[in-house]
């Protein structure tokens, strides 16, 4: 491994992977270059630094080419290019194979992997590919992936509305985040803990890690060069803290990426998204949406043009077509969670839907007979939601919920809501257990 001051100055995977010392290596020169102007903002630059190494010259016994050509896949999938980061996964495959007691070079293909299965939207494969990341990361001892192996776990429970499951992972991930105890991400680490505590009790129980991200330089240029996404949500975030400045300065920083690297259409529209969203300009959001190549962030783009939109009763019909598409991207993304709220606004505008997106429920436990609905519902009652706060957050009435709650108390034969959360609290143990451990 490298010495600490060095491991600074190359990409990630490089300090938790055997790589040499020879000053020589053009392999290493090559992917410290593309670090470096990465960590600038310079992301075009730092992809064909990074594209170079795949025809370095080198006589490396150790894993630079791997860890190299990991890098290289990583910034692909950051800028949503999955086709040829796919490729490059597949020459560090071929690597890996030749070499099996390259224990840090498997468990960051997986990772990788799995980051490039969730851009696409392909979750079950990502959670998969994850746990087998997790699996490796631990018989060689490798736990510092462990974080990112977690973030891809925590954020595809949150899209399918396993809550309980994400709710395991967000204090973990906020404390990663915080410690800095994460091997190749802390921006995308804090981001996904702040988007679970969002979601569980608004923007101001996640306010610490929001502040930290927007106010660190380094942490918000390396979320926004890697999800395009991150931008808009995090303006919408600052906003609900009651803070325009740090929204502002979102949208600047975006603004900045995308100016230095027009060629990269991710990046072009994230810096829109953020934008239209700051200015309140339809328009601009409604056109980052047609622009996104992530599935989940273009379908967050249409989710806020629609909301813009409706807000004017001349654009009606823009803003159903705008929600409309929301719904076909959040399911397409596999988040029927945002698809259900999205479904639940074109219902309030008296658009009535044939798809109706479903919780999934918890992984593997028996809940009595529950449907999904009954199982999203038992799940927010056992952490002391009350009948109007569970129907806000599944999209339904609180009357609905009533009726909802007797019929759980019949199948799960218990009397009362105390005795709902203990029995949901064993259910939820067991499945967070079940799926950590696979």
């Amino acid at each position: 491994m490298l010495d600490s001051p060095l491991r600074l100055r190359l990409p990630p995977a490089f300090s938790v992977i055997r790589v040499c010392r020879r000053n020589s290596c053009e392999t290493v020169r090559l992917s410290e270059s593309s670090f470096s102007a990465w960590s600038r903002g310079e992301l075009e630059e730092g992809i064909r630094l990074a594209s170079a190494t795949g025809r370095a010259e080198s006589a490396c016994t150790a894993d630079c080419q791997g860890s190299a050509k990991i890098w290289y896949a990583a910034l692909l999938v950051g800028i949503r290019d999955l086709s040829s980061g796919a490729r490059a996964l597949a020459d560090v495959d071929r690597l890996a194979a030749a070499r099996p007691e390259a224990g840090g070079l498997e468990t960051a293909s997986l990772l990788c992997a799995a980051d490039l299965a969730f851009a696409k939207g392909d979750v079950d494969t990502a959670v998969g590919l994850a746990r087998k990341g997790v699996d490796r990361a631990r018989r060689t001892g490798l736990h510092r992936f462990l974080p990112d192996a977690h973030t891809v776990m925590a954020l595809s429970a949150l899209r399918q509305g396993n809550m309980s499951l994400s709710r395991e992972f967000a204090n973990q991930l906020r404390d990663c985040a915080l410690l800095g105890q994460t091997a190749q991400r802390p921006g995308q680490c804090a981001w996904a803990a702040a988007q679970l505590l969002e979601v569980q009790g608004g923007a101001s129980s996640a306010a610490q890690l929001i502040v930290g991200i927007v106010t660190d330089d380094r942490l918000l240029r390396e979320l926004l060069a890697s999800q395009p996404a991150a931008a808009a949500w995090l303006v919408r975030a600052t906003r609900k803290l009651g803070d325009e400045a740090l929204a502002r300065r979102v949208v600047a920083e975006a603004s900045a990426l995308a100016a230095r690297n027009r060629g990269l259409r991710s990046v072009v529209a994230a810096a829109l998204h953020a934008g239209g969203v700051l200015e309140r300009n339809p328009d601009k959001v409604v056109a980052a949406a047609a622009s996104h190549l992530d599935p989940w962030a273009g379908a967050s783009a249409w989710e806020d043009g629609g909301k813009l939109l409706a807000a004017r009763p001349a654009e009606r019909e823009r803003a159903l077509q705008a929600f409309e598409s929301a719904v076909d991207g959040y399911t397409d993304a596999a988040a029927p969670r945002d698809a259900r709220r999205v479904v639940s606004r074109l219902r309030s505008l008296g658009v009535r839907r044939g798809r109706y997106p479903e919780y999934t429920g918890q992984d593997g436990v028996n809940t009595g007979s529950l449907t999904n609905t009954e199982a999203a519902v038992a799940e927010l009652v056992s952490q002391g939601f009350t009948n109007s706060q569970v129907g806000e957050r599944l999209f339904i009435s609180g009357h609905t919920v009533a009726f909802h709650l007797k019929k759980i108390f019949r199948k799960m034969n218990v009397t009362s809501r105390v005795e709902l959360t203990r029995a949901w609290s064993q259910f939820s143990s067991t499945a967070a257990r079940s799926a950590q451990a696979r």
